[in-house]
C-alpha cells in the first residue's frame, strides 16, 4: 500500500525541492503575480527537473497548449534558484 504523507513538510529539509504550491506562492508574494501550474511545469522540463506524471496531460504530442510568456518564464526560474533547483 502506497503511503502518502499528511503534507510536504517533510522535503523542507532537503535542499533543492519545492511543491508546485510554494513556487507559485514564492512567486505572487515577491511579484504579485499569479502563475500557472502549466507554466511551472513547461519551465521545469525545459531545465530537465523530474516530475511526477499528471493525471491531466495531454494525450496527443499535438496537442495545443499555452506556452510560458517570457516575463513569466523569469520569475519560475528565479523561483527555482531560490529553492536552490537549478544554477
Amino acid at each position: 500500500m502506497p503511503y502518502e504523507p499528511e503534507n510536504a513538510d517533510y522535503l523542507k529539509m532537503f535542499p533543492g525541492n519545492a511543491t508546485y504550491e510554494e513556487i507559485k506562492e514564492w512567486i505572487m508574494k515577491k511579484y504579485d503575480v499569479k502563475v500557472s501550474s502549466l507554466y511551472v511545469a513547461q519551465v521545469k522540463a525545459k531545465h530537465g527537473l523530474d516530475m511526477r506524471d499528471c493525471y491531466n496531460r495531454p494525450r496527443s504530442e499535438n496537442s495545443r497548449q499555452p506556452q510560458v510568456p517570457a516575463d513569466k518564464e523569469k520569475m519560475i526560474e528565479e523561483a527555482l534558484r531560490h529553492f536552490r533547483m537549478i544554477e
